[in-house]
């Protein structure tokens, strides 16, 4: 290992340049307070992941807090409806006028990141990207280190005082803190798919199908988020254009609705949903942020609003650290931060007992289903539930 010109030193290392990583690195520079963001994706990589776009208001009130917002109130557009379809016929819920009376604002998360990433190096941020962490050592001293290799292969030492976490769930970092994990492998897996067509209207639609969840979820006028349900050990190439028109138009099928457009699929891929609540989210100067610190399905469009709000969180409590030495908030981290992600699960997971048709055969699945057809009339008769589920939906 050589030192010297290769160990690089700052206030606060963070690793992951996602939506927790960038939003903290932003705060904390626009605070004065030195940073380093460590990526193992190239700038490429990063931009043009394509990831959820359905921003809450609390996430939108983060960005325009911090001066972050620009791109998102020029291109972004407001969402206020949903609508689940099922052989028994549609739903259509304007939740933006029902609960607190909140939309969504939809940014694809590409364009979020492309903004945060500018925004950062034009105040002078140092982000190196394509630099692989290999190694936490120290977290419980004052200067926690990573050893890391850069994209030529060369290894480096950064070291800080103060680690974030916001690598993902597979990243290094979660492993590094000893925590308590509640999981659940729900046993239900997606084809997730791009598809070059507008949207049958602007709702978000969710299809309650027995054969299989489908869902439609409005990106750009031109270019739309389609899921599927499908066999776990299902090859996303397996799946013709041809067969998933079909299956989209089976699954989203409603009397009186438009049936979703054909197009060029240009990006296909797997979702497995999978559930974690870690407790706590940090050890000694190690704090975790975003699908680091929790895992939680898609089917409540919860992730990129957990990473911000809880970037923010964490920025809160790291500048008065750094400035005057006090750590209160920081020791009260995962008190603090653990709530929020405790509601987000919950309501995604009762998303998908909503969505998804029951596995298996005999009583207790006909019993789940007569649960789910409950729940379908709850939200289409009841002004009470649909509140309840308008602030859920859009709160975190």
């Amino acid at each position: 290992m050589r030192l010297g010109a290769d160990e690089q030193d700052s206030v606060v290392l963070i690793l992951g340049a996602g939506p927790a990583g960038l939003v903290l690195a932003n705060i904390l520079r626009a605070a004065n307070v030195p940073t380093v963001v460590l990526e193992r994706r190239t700038r490429e990589q990063v931009r043009q992941r394509a990831r959820a776009g359905f921003l809450a208001p609390d996430s939108v009130a983060v960005l325009r807090e911090h001066g972050l917002a620009a791109g998102l109130d020029a291109r972004g557009r407001t969402h206020d409806r949903c609508e689940f379809r099922s052989p028994a016929g549609s739903v259509e819920l304007r939740y933006g006028e029902l609960g607190a009376g909140q939309p969504h604002t939809v940014y694809p998360q590409q364009d979020l990141v492309t903004d945060l990433i500018a925004e950062y190096l034009a105040g002078g941020g140092v982000l190196h990207f394509g630099t692989t962490v290999e190694r936490i050592e120290d977290i419980h001293t004052d200067r926690p280190a990573v050893l890391a290799r850069d994209a030529a292969g060369a290894e480096i030492r950064f070291t800080g005082h103060y680690l974030a976490g916001c690598d993902g769930a597979r990243g290094i970092s979660r492993t590094a803190v000893p925590t308590t994990i509640a999981a659940s492998d729900h046993g239900i897996t997606w084809l997730a798919l791009l598809m070059q067509a507008p949207p049958a209207g602007e709702a978000v639609i969710y299809g309650v199908h027995p054969d299989g969840f489908a869902g439609q979820m409005p990106r750009t006028a031109e270019v739309t988020r389609y899921y599927l349900q499908c066999d776990p050990g299902a090859r996303p190439r397996e799946w013709s254009d041809w067969r998933i028109w079909d299956e989209l138009a089976r699954r989203l099928d409603a009397p009186g609705r438009p049936a979703p457009a054909t197009g060029p699929i240009i990006e296909r891929g797997l979702v497995r949903l999978r559930s974690r609540i870690l407790d706590p989210i940090q050890a000694g100067r190690l704090f975790l942020v975003g699908d680091a610190a929790t895992s939680i399905s898609p089917s409540a469009a919860k992730g990129a609003n957990l990473a911000i709000v809880g970037a923010q969180l964490l920025a809160e409590a790291l500048i008065p650290a750094v400035r005057y030495g006090k750590g209160d908030a920081l020791q009260r981290y995962s008190e603090q931060a653990l709530p929020r992600i405790r509601r987000a699960q919950e309501f995604s997971h009762w998303m998908i007992d909503l969505l998804h048709p029951p596995a298996g055969y005999g009583p207790e699945t006909a019993y789940r289903r007569e649960l789910q057809r409950a729940r379908l009339h709850n939200l289409a008769t009841s002004r009470s539930h649909q509140h309840v589920f308008a602030d859920n939906y859009v709160g975190i």
